[in-house]
């Protein structure tokens, strides 16, 4: 079927890009259990760029009505979401899917649930034109920079010339791919450390990579296979998001989205990309039941059949057993003026 077909090419794009990306910068520490960052040739990792990229990713003058940042949708506090089923943005405006987290996106080949974008900096800029999140053009956003000293200052110590939209995108992308989220009690486990995972933590890990069968998409460091699944989330309303589809124009991907990594789960509530599952049990159950049916459901979907004390098990892996010990809970900078 063409999905997937989708999903090998882009399991196979990302062996692609490791090998062919900048070589890895020791900007950011990387989290146990995750693999070097690697940056596109021409956009590598400096502190100040990482630094600006920051400053711009906070504030709330790249918004129309200067309320809006993009933390304000991927904030840390809430695991780089909004905690809301889905984004809000300008004038209390509702997008039609839920915030996706910034966590690992380091690692990730595609952007936003239908892979629309190919790159953190190609995806930097859709937000901010966006009329119901940030609402602005590009034009005004750069004549707001251009009128800050601070900014002008920075842009030209870090890329040598006036504010520019490429330069606005790079830095945000560079910042982005630094919010790493790892070193958890299962990195520790597989890293040595027998006693890292209590019983049940234990018990949830062997579920999720045996008979739950989490790991056929849910796999590698960062949790996530790169691709695009029908897992029957919304395909029983009247008109149902078809998600990829819409991209790659194929009928297979009717109803696909990507996969997103379980890292720091337990912060980034609600779930799936209509945000229609609040708890990770609810998750759970939705797999353990197989879905809603579909002509384009996955292969992969089927009842698992997983008993009371299995589901509970297989969420506290997902709550504590991959939960960061030294999450990247990033505040506020200062701003320039």
């Amino acid at each position: 079927m063409p999905s997937r077909t989708d999903r090998f090419l882009a399991f196979t794009f990302v062996l692609f890009s490791l090998a062919t990306a900048h070589a890895a910068e020791p900007i950011a520490k990387v989290p146990l259990g995750l693999p070097a960052i690697v940056s596109p040739k021409d956009n590598p990792l400096t502190p100040e760029k990482v630094e600006l990229g920051k400053q711009l990713y906070f504030d709330n003058r790249l918004s129309r009505d200067m309320t809006i940042s993009c933390a304000s949708c991927h904030d840390p506090a809430k695991g780089y979401s909004n905690g809301a089923d889905v984004a809000e943005g300008f004038g209390g405006a509702k997008g039609g899917r839920n915030a996706p987290t910034v966590l690992n996106t380091a690692y990730q080949t595609f952007q936003f649930w239908d892979g629309r974008a190919g790159s953190l900096e190609e995806q930097a800029l859709g937000p901010l034109q966006n009329p119901i999140e940030m609402n602005m053009t590009l034009d005004l956003a750069l004549s707001r920079l251009k009128e800050i000293k601070g900014y002008r200052d920075q842009f030209q110590k870090v890329f040598g010339t006036d504010v520019t939209e490429e330069g606005v995108a790079k830095a945000i992308a560079a910042y982005e791919r630094t919010v790493l989220a790892g070193d958890s009690n299962y990195d520790r486990y597989k890293a040595g450390d027998s006693s890292a995972l209590n019983a049940q933590e234990k018990k949830g890990m062997d579920l999720f990579f045996g008979k739950a069968n989490c790991s056929s998409c849910h796999a590698g460091p960062n949790f996530t296979d790169n691709a695009f699944h029908n897992i029957g989330v919304g395909m029983n309303q009247a008109k149902p998001d078809v998600g990829r589809a819409e991209i790659s124009k194929l009928e297979g991907d009717t109803g696909a989205f990507k996969t997103p990594t379980c890292r720091d789960l337990a912060l980034s509530s609600p779930y799936m990309h209509d945000g229609s599952l609040k708890t990770l049990k609810e998750v759970v159950e939705h797999y353990n039941k197989g879905g809603h049916p579909n002509d384009y459901l996955d292969e992969e979907i089927y009842p698992l059949n997983l008993t009371a004390d299995e589901i509970d098990a297989l969420v506290i892996f997902m709550e504590t057993g991959l939960r960061s010990h030294q999450y990247p809970d990033h505040k506020p900078p200062k701003l320039p003026e």
